[in-house]
Order: C-alpha cells, then sequence, then structure tokens
C-alpha cells in the first residue's frame, strides 16, 4: 500500500490511512489484513498497525497510537526502570492517566493504565531517547507508586529493590507529596517515603 510509506514512519492507525487514501475503513483494513497475511506488516492493537522492519518495535513508542484522544505517561515502576532506579525489567508497562484504571494487551506488550486524581495528573515530560512518549520526571514516578500504594487494591504496595542515583532528590519527592489532595494519603506516603529515604542512608 503506497500510502503507508507516505506516513514516513513505522506505526500507523487505520484512521491516518483512511484520510490519506481517500477510501473506506473496511477497504483500508481488508487491504491491511492482506498485507499482515504476507508478514508485510503487523497488527499491533485495534484500528493500530506496524511495518515490519530490520529494528525490532519498542513497546513505548506505539503508546501515542494506543490513546490518541487520552494523555497518558509512563509512571511507576516502568519509568522507574528507565531511570535505572528498578533494576528488573517490568512484565507490563504502567501508565499514569485520569481516565478509569484499565489494561490493553497488544502484540507489542501489556499496558496497564492506573487513575490517579487529575490535580495530581503532573510531573511529565517528553522522553530524552529515541521513543516518542511522555514519561514521569524519576520523584514523580516514586510519589506515583507510593500513592497508587495506599489505595484499597494496595497496588506497589510491595516495591522491587530500589536503586536510587546520586542525583534523585528526596525533597523534590517531598514536594509532590504536598500535593496530595487526601490528607490520610498524604500523611501514608510521606511516611513511606522518609523510610526509603532512610533506607538510601
Amino acid at each position: 500500500m503506497p500510502f503507508i510509506k507516505k506516513m514516513g514512519r513505522p506505526i500507523f492507525t487505520t484512521h491516518e490511512l483512511t484520510a490519506l487514501s481517500g477510501k473506506s475503513p473496511s477497504t483500508v483494513v481488508q487491504s491491511l489484513n492482506h498485507l499482515v497475511r504476507h508478514g508485510l506488516i503487523m497488527k499491533i492493537y485495534r484500528g493500530v498497525w506496524a511495518e515490519r522492519g530490520p529494528r525490532a518495535l519498542s513497546p513505548f513508542e506505539i503508546i501515542p497510537y494506543l490513546f490518541p484522544r487520552q494523555r497518558v505517561y509512563v509512571s511507576f515502576i516502568s519509568a522507574l526502570h528507565l531511570y535505572g532506579i528498578v533494576g528488573q525489567i517490568p512484565q507490563v508497562i504502567t501508565l499514569a492517566s485520569t481516565a478509569h484504571t484499565s489494561s490493553i494487551r497488544t502484540t507489542a506488550g501489556v499496558f496497564s493504565v492506573h487513575q490517579i486524581a487529575p490535580s495530581f495528573f503532573d510531573g511529565f515530560d517528553w522522553y530524552k531517547g529515541d521513543d516518542h512518549f511522555l514519561i514521569a520526571e524519576p520523584e514523580k514516578a516514586l510519589i506515583d507508586s507510593l500513592y497508587l500504594s495506599s489505595r484499597k487494591k494496595k497496588q506497589f504496595g510491595h516495591l522491587p529493590e530500589l536503586d536510587f542515583p546520586s542525583e534523585f532528590s528526596f525533597k523534590r519527592a517531598a514536594r509532590w507529596v504536598e500535593r496530595i489532595a487526601e490528607k490520610k494519603i498524604r500523611l501514608y506516603v510521606l511516611a513511606k517515603l522518609r523510610e526509603l529515604e532512610k533506607q538510601k542512608k
């Protein structure tokens, strides 16, 4: 399909190709499924596709295509791993969002979306590496994890071994704790943060 080459990138959506080609969505999907059967492209998720190439596809680079109408950023264990604070590679990519908690299984990886309060949806920027996605700063990724561990489900209640680099700022992390609206949760997270700070010393 010549229109795929016009994209200039390996990942694309059915919606983009439909707009570019002027063909109906069903015709576009039919053509794409034909290319999948011939091993030229692969289906990532509903409406999201990628060209097969010499370079392995990073699951992080498909994030903007999975959530086109929703802002999400990589946080929690996944972000801590990318910063080298968590050594083991997480099996699931963890994302923060103001939308409901959900899980998406794709051919490139599994994505777990965790809901946080809109007032706390902050402290992220574009990743400095090759892939184009939003990621929490290291301190915010840690506080996001502790924040969720205070909830009923106790997600991230048991963090893996953490290795904080010298540039990690517990003072900056404490400032994020101050942004938590609920007093009970704020005190819980601050206590957990102080425990981790003592362990580092």
